[in-house]
């Protein structure tokens, strides 16, 4: 199948050394890396949701928000520099190729970023604790969400660049979600109401 393509055969030692996985698939390819600038997912067609990720540190919580924001038909992914290297093979493997489909930008500056989103007409929400309104409660038309730290949540400096906080109602003795489950929470409810045109 790939003798139409640049390859090489390796020994089953060889592809030990080359991947980091215990048990490889037994096949390894070379690929660019996809690029994107701020205006690409800001300037996406149709309804616009973005996930804007701050110093998320797991890459199994970054993998995963890049799958289900494929699969609840995210515009895009806005990361500061602090969050888990996206390429780290860790990442890659959990986005299960989402990563090469949803377009991302790494920012150096997340309050000017919020600010070409917000001037872009896309209302900015934070989930926090101290959310006045429950997520449920909302009405989203291009809307991006911001995500915290797993262990800090958002900076306050982050937050206060919102227009909206949200928060996701916890029973039991709970504060928070698990990351990358707050961020697909929302990112379906935002789906559902697209979908079904009502909130």
């Amino acid at each position: 199948m790939i003798t139409w393509m640049n390859h090489e055969v390796v020994t089953e030692e060889q592809m030990k050394k080359l991947t980091d996985t215990v048990t490889p698939q037994g096949i390894l390819c070379v690929v660019r890396q996809p690029s994107y600038t701020v205006e690409d997912i800001i300037n996406h067609p149709g309804h616009r949701l973005l996930m804007i990720l701050e110093d998320i540190q797991d890459p199994g919580n970054l993998g995963t928000i890049f799958r289900t924001a494929e699969g609840a038909g995210a515009s895009g992914i806005i990361m500061t520099k602090g969050c888990a290297d996206l390429f780290n093979p860790k990442v890659v493997r959990s986005t299960m190729g989402s990563i090469y489909r949803v377009p991302f930008f790494v920012t150096d500056d997340i309050e000017q970023t919020i600010s070409l989103v917000k001037n872009a007409q896309i209302e900015v929400f934070a989930a926090h604790l101290k959310g006045e309104h429950f997520y449920d409660e909302i009405e989203y038309k291009d809307a991006a969400f911001l995500i915290g730290n797993e262990g800090r949540g958002l900076k306050d400096s982050t937050a206060s660049l919102a227009d909206t906080y949200i928060k996701i109602p916890m029973s039991g003795e709970l504060e928070s979600l698990n990351a990358s489950m707050a961020a697909g929470i929302l990112m379906y409810e935002h789906n559902r109401q697209i979908r079904t045109g009502h909130r």
